[in-house]
């Protein structure tokens, strides 16, 4: 299509299928202000239907050669996907770094998938306003199976993860560091335990290591108890099994609630953080000016403290 920016037109050509069209409004999203809130106006009507499934893991996990055979897998079912690829932002463009995209080349051009790595830019919030905007933008177009793939397992990879309906935790053998996965609040997010790298030695230990982490976390009689596979993913052993095991979780999810409770309480979270970045980008705005500048001399004075100082600013403009 032209090279439009109108949100509107765009919107309706991604989806027709117009893959730049949509690859253009993503765009819009991570940079955020007036043209991500146009998109997400435009695409929060016609979502509801994506299921996200977030990957996670340490570095080096093998979480990008199992998203692409959960890709190769489900491209097999006849299911079209699209996959997030949560990266740092490049301390030199602010853009997403690529090697999952790279990593990911044997599904390019298929119609079915479309990939698309994801780094902060300028939007304030981050990663945590933009995925969910990006999903249901993604969800709109008619892209009902999301895959969520994070770099890491810092606290912005596990917060994004952790924000999808089945979360996979990627481990390999010899992973044995309890108290740094427990650190790392893998443990609570995880519905799906992967020992990936399956044909190196220590599996037997590793799972008898997460098996022992499951029974100290005390779970109720009735809840989900997340399943361990093993898989080989740059071969697609087990790969099966572990998208059996997501399908698994989803029905127990639905049947008993989980999933509505999840999606309430995310709903919220969003809510919540919209409005606290709202009130972080008035408080900006606030914090200049004569006032501002005479209050803060007052303080570097020490004629007043800054806790009198803050309330006067802000009874300045109650």
């Amino acid at each position: 299509m032209a090279r439009t920016t109108d949100p509107v037109e765009l919107f309706d050509a991604a989806r027709a299928g117009d893959r730049g069209a949509l690859a253009r409004l993503l765009s819009y999203i991570e940079r955020g202000g007036e043209l991500a809130r146009r998109v997400g106006r435009l695409a929060y009507p016609l979502s509801g239907d994506a299921y996200t499934v977030g990957l996670t893991g340490a570095p080096g996990a093998g979480k990008s050669t199992l998203t692409s055979a959960t890709i190769g897998h489900l491209r097999g079912l006849d299911l079209e996907v699209a996959v997030l690829a949560i990266d740092p932002s490049s301390p030199f463009t602010g853009g997403a770094i690529l090697g999952d995209r790279v990593r990911m080349q044997d599904h390019a051009t298929d119609p079915g998938v479309f990939i698309r790595s994801m780094a902060t830019r300028g939007h304030l919030g981050g990663l945590a306003l933009a995925t969910p905007e990006a999903i249901r933008l993604l969800d709109a177009v008619g892209r009902h199976w999301v895959l969520v793939e994070t770099v890491g397992v810092g606290q912005v990879e596990v917060e994004v993860a952790g924000k999808a309906d089945t979360t996979v935790v990627v481990v390999n053998p010899g992973w044995g560091d309890s108290v740094q996965a427990n650190k790392a609040g893998l443990m609570e997010i995880a519905d799906v335990f992967v020992i990936n790298k399956a044909d190196r030695k220590g599996v037997d230990e590793t799972r008898r290591d997460l098996e022992q982490m499951l029974e100290l976390s005390d779970l109720p009689h009735d809840a989900w108890r997340p399943p361990i596979v093993a898989t080989v993913a740059s071969t697609g052993d087990g790969v099966p099994e572990v998208w059996d095991a997501v399908l698994a979780h989803r029905e127990h999810a639905e049947q008993s609630g989980v999933l509505a409770e999840r999606r309430s309480f995310r709903a919220g979270e969003e809510l919540r953080e919209i409005v606290t970045n709202r009130l972080r980008e008035r408080a900006r705005e606030i914090c200049t000016g004569d006032r501002w500048d005479e209050l803060t001399e007052a303080v570097v004075a020490q004629t007043t403290d800054p806790w009198t100082a803050a309330d006067e600013m802000l009874g300045d403009i109650a």
